[in-house]
């Protein structure tokens, strides 16, 4: 067995005082999608920072293709990994082709290969028609496949996404995952953080769930679904009727494996078939949503429900 792309042990970050990554351990192995997720000022970032050499770290061990992240191995690893940042940094000056072109240079990729891989990175993100297009003329949903393609010129053995999706309406997200599914079948590794609950479900082989610096857990999305919730959700509408609300606790509590009451409905996690059926049929007349349980409701169950900005 090849040993992993990344290995992180007992990783830690402060600035000053401040600890805001707190020993994490995990592995991501070649070929496979590994997604960080958790609320902002989890760490993610962070981490995704040390692991791609952008800031030291305070203790712990970090290897990536096998080398220690330390000064003397920085170029080495930044040359066989891409990077696709949350934030849209295209050079506005430039046209779409020569973006490209222009970052192919820094890898010292000579100028016929680098038109050759330009051309078929253009058409991978479907920009063909935009390959002389300025910057301020494309669409977010276009600029973030650029930013993609941008992070694949140098024909990275890891691809490191943070949030690539963010603010793409759906037909452009889908697009961008097809594109990384392509990606992960031609033997890519990723290091995926997102928001999307759903990115995360359709893309992670595996992944973590990050807090407060700390992995509070880890697993594949449908091993954390039946782990921390279950597979059946009930959502019951209450409004601010006390009697109401404690009759739909009354039939729950027994027979689901979690209940959270919140300000105008009760959120039911189970696992039994039969159980379910049960509280449908004892709350038929009630206003509810019966549902898969999906790893949104595993983050709202490990990090809470509070706004964090």
């Amino acid at each position: 067995m090849s040993a992993p792309i990344i290995e992180v042990a007992g990783l830690r970050k402060r600035y000053g005082t401040a600890e805001v990554v707190c020993g994490v351990d995990f592995t991501v192995e070649a070929s496979e999608c590994f997604g960080l997720l958790g609320p902002n000022g989890a760490g993610k970032t962070t981490t995704i920072r040390m692991i791609t050499c952008f800031s030291p770290m305070t203790a712990g061990a970090l290897r990536v293709f096998g080398l220690p992240v330390e000064p003397a191995n920085h170029r080495v690893i930044k040359a066989r990994l891409g990077l696709a940042p949350q934030e849209e940094n295209l050079d506005p000056d430039l046209s779409v082709e020569m973006n490209l072109l222009i970052y192919a240079s820094y890898f010292g990729i000579p100028g016929a290969e680098a038109q050759a891989r330009v051309a078929e990175l253009l058409e991978f993100a479907a920009l063909t028609e935009k390959a002389r297009a300025r910057i301020d003329t494309l669409s977010g949903g276009m600029k973030k496949r650029l930013v993609l393609a941008r992070a694949l010129v140098n024909r990275p053995e890891l691809l490191v996404l943070d949030e690539p999706t963010t603010g793409l309406d759906p037909q452009a997200r889908h697009l961008v995952w097809e594109r990384l599914r392509e990606l992960k079948r031609s033997g890519v590794a990723m290091l995926l953080t997102t928001h999307y609950m759903e990115e995360a479900a359709q893309l992670c082989d595996r992944l973590v769930v990050m807090d407060h610096g700390r992995i509070v857990t880890q697993g594949t999305p449908a091993d954390l679904i039946e782990r921390h919730v279950g597979r059946e959700v009930i959502e019951v509408a209450t409004g601010d009727d006390p009697a109401r609300r404690a009759r739909v606790l009354d039939v729950a509590r027994p027979l689901a494996t979690r209940v959270e009451a919140l300000a105008d409905r009760v959120v039911i996690y189970a696992n039994g078939d039969s159980d379910v059926r049960g509280m449908l049929a004892t709350l038929a007349g009630e206003e509810l949503v019966h549902r898969r349980a999906t790893l949104e409701d595993v983050f709202l169950t490990l990090t809470g429900r509070e706004l964090r900005e």
